[in-house]
């Protein structure tokens, strides 16, 4: 499968910028290989693919890798030594001033920043001004297809009757005075997606009361507290279809081994829904308006509930990040927090929102996934609107 050279060259102009420059050296940009669908292949040396806004695009490889990129459109220039490396540069460049490459400025986005500073300092040096690609890696790597939207939903309804099988078979085992831990709870679940035909790489996260105050608590057998009466019990639960190019499903839900859930937990538990209900409406109404919204919006949308609650200090994780056939997207995150995420929330994405709140005695979280179209937004999912009392 080639690349769609016409589209990228649209997408370019939408984006007013001169060129995408892909860059590599020994694999350390997986976007630039998945986006331009190289197949497998010899590259020990460094390459450079620009494809310009309008005309034919340029490959710049080394000569003993001439046929490094021959699967891409374009003329091929070579180089040997490093003078002949940055006169190729020029050359494959050309006039164009505004590029795009995987880079963000001060490193706000992470997940993009795959061009080392060297190889900054060689493009401008060679005339160029560099912008961030980050908007247009959405476009390839986070936008789902029809396909993807029906695999996210049909994992999705497999995922929440586990997760509601899950807290009954807790609470039956807490009634029959049998022991169960979290680990064995999370190889239940895990059985459970096995039958389904769901895959996961790892997880499920099963915590109760302090453990929920670790986001990424996973239960191993040393690790692993019994499940009893009275404890609160989160699930953070995620997979897929094993379909190949199926898409994430990821849900977190709380619930109190008990007939009538505490105050103290409902309490907090009522802070969490409401900046998570804050975010989702932020989005769905900027969606149906057609209003631009930016990842890290989201985020201080969800943020400023919790803060004004008075836990602000105790939601120290970003409120959401984006889905795709690996749990963490290459789309824009709902983070204003440990990073400050400007990229666009665009058609055909779907990302979670999970606020949390993590105490020292117990946290809670509560997670849905929100899936953008063309003119509109919604939850993918059920909705809890309340600590699901378990015993009652």
């Amino acid at each position: 499968m080639s690349i769609d050279l016409q589209a990228m060259q649209t997408d370019l102009v939408t984006a007013r910028v001169d060129g995408w420059l892909f860059y590599d050296f020994r694999g350390r940009d997986p976007i630039a290989q998945r986006i331009l669908k190289l197949p497998e292949a010899m590259r020990t040396r460094r390459w450079f693919y620009f494809v310009p806004a309008k005309g034919i695009p340029r490959k710049l490889v080394h000569k003993i890798e001439a046929q490094a990129l021959e699967s891409l459109p374009g003329e091929t220039f070579y180089y040997a030594g490093l003078q002949e490396l940055e006169k190729g540069l020029k050359k494959i460049l050309g006039r164009a001033k505004n590029i795009a490459m995987q880079y963000s400025p001060k490193n706000a986005i992470p997940y993009i920043s795959m061009v080392d500073a060297g190889t900054i300092e060689m493009v401008r040096a060679a005339g160029a001004k560099i912008v961030s690609s980050a908007d247009l890696v959405q476009k390839y790597e986070a936008c789902w297809t029809d396909a993807q939207l029906r695999s996210h939903e049909e994992a999705g309804r497999a995922i929440d009757i586990i997760v509601r099988g899950a807290f009954q078979h807790a609470a039956k085992s807490v009634r029959d005075g049998a022991r169960l831990t979290e680990y064995e709870l999370k190889q239940w679940i895990q059985g459970g997606f096995e039958a389904a035909g769901l895959h996961t790489d790892e997880g499920p996260d099963v915590a109760v009361n302090a453990h929920a105050s670790d986001p990424h608590y996973g239960p191993t057998p040393e690790s692993a507290a019994p499940i009893r009466k009275d404890d609160l019990l989160l699930l953070d639960v995620w997979g897929k279809l094993k379909t190949p190019g199926s898409v994430h499903y990821d849900i977190t839900w709380v619930g109190y081994l008990g007939k009538k859930v505490p105050n103290k937990y409902a309490k907090v538990f009522s802070a969490v829904a409401n900046a998570r209900d804050k975010a989702v409406d932020l989005i769905c109404s900027s969606a149906a308006a057609g209003k631009p919204l930016q990842g890290w919006q989201v985020d201080k949308a969800a943020r400023t509930v919790i803060e004004k609650a008075g836990y602000g200090k105790y939601f120290f994780h970003r409120t959401g990040h984006n889905l795709g056939e690996a749990v963490h997207g290459n789309g824009a995150n709902m983070d204003g927090l440990e990073t400050h995420d400007a990229r666009r929330l665009i058609p055909r994405t779907c990302t979670s929102i999970e606020p949390g709140i993590y105490l020292p005695e117990f946290g809670i979280r509560s997670e849905v996934n929100v899936y953008i179209d063309e003119h509109s937004a919604r939850v993918t999912g059920a909705v809890q609107k309340e600590i699901l009392a378990l015993l009652a």
